[in-house]
């Protein structure tokens, strides 16, 4: 384990022996901060720079928008957490070969835009925004916290055809478990952090953690979907995928590999050729595309 986020647990766990406020409120800036900035790689670069740039504003913070193409067949795309829009460069060359118009952001306190701090609430809203102004997609492509935020974007009127879903968080419960673990923390601080979360997501209302669980969504409000995971991701679990799938049945289709982690799956030629091919192809015999009227609002 990293020995500075040993430290800052045990900082955490101590300080909540004296006020449990106090550490938990700590520990919620720690969950809601990206640790770094990542940068555009030389690889990336290229497809970056051919993007035509423009902002936003989502709570007070100045947001940086990506779009290619001509409009036309606008596809979605939402990085993950400490991650950015450039990760996606070598699918944006794809997406461009076959016709469509790609549109992606750095969330508050990633990539180039402004802030330190985001949360799922945040990302939803950017991605209605660009809704307004893009959509509806032909398609929408999340990595891992991205994914969470996308089927959170979903459920409150973002329409999309289908949906690619690499290496997905689909609960976010498992985020603060995956938080206390890292940090080792204790279950005092823990649910301290859990309440914080609590308020942040359900505003003068009881907590409805279902609500943002992706496996309990109702038959017809999860579009058709390729998930892509790896069986050794050590950041997300197989078992996220799983579930996903087996809560949805023939709406989605799970694409797993092996050797690939969190995040060489997101740049992995055969991946990006079979999410391309998911996207081109037409749609299964009886698969009918998202029933907006199943979803529930969030």
């Amino acid at each position: 384990m990293d020995r500075t986020k040993t430290l800052v647990g045990a900082a955490l766990n101590a300080a909540a022996l004296i006020s449990p406020d106090l550490a938990g409120r700590a520990a919620f800036g720690i969950f809601c901060r990206p640790a770094g900035r990542s940068r555009v790689r030389p690889a990336e670069r290229e497809v970056h720079d051919r993007a035509r740039i423009s902002h936003l504003t989502v709570a007070g913070k100045r947001v940086a928008v990506y779009r290619w193409g001509d409009g036309r067949r606008p596809v979605l795309l939402v990085h993950g957490w400490q991650s950015r829009a450039s990760r996606f460069a070598p699918l944006v060359a794809r997406l461009l070969a076959a016709g469509m118009s790609p549109v992606a952001f750095d969330a508050p306190g990633h990539g180039d835009s402004a802030g330190s701090t985001t949360t799922i609430l945040e990302f939803r809203e950017i991605i209605g925004r660009l809704h307004e102004q893009d959509g509806p997609y032909e398609a929408v492509v999340a990595h891992s916290f991205g994914v969470a935020c996308a089927f959170a974007a979903l459920a409150e009127g973002l329409r999309a055809g289908r949906l690619v879903a690499i290496a997905g968080v689909t609960d976010l419960r498992f985020l603060i478990a995956g938080f206390r673990a890292q940090l080792r923390l204790s279950e005092r601080v823990a649910r301290q952090v859990a309440r914080r979360m609590e308020k942040v997501l359900f505003p003068g209302a009881a907590a409805d953690w279902e609500r943002f669980d992706v496996a309990g969504r109702p038959p017809g409000a999860v579009p058709p979907t390729l998930l892509v995971h790896d069986e050794d991701d050590p950041v997300v679990p197989f078992g996220q995928a799983d579930r996903l799938r087996a809560a949805h049945g023939e709406r989605v289709r799970l694409l797993a590999t092996r050797g690939l982690g969190h995040r060489r799956v997101l740049t992995e030629p055969s991946v990006l050729d079979n999410a391309l091919g998911f996207l081109t192809a037409p749609l299964a015999a009886g698969t009918e595309p998202l029933d907006r009227s199943a979803g529930a609002a969030v």
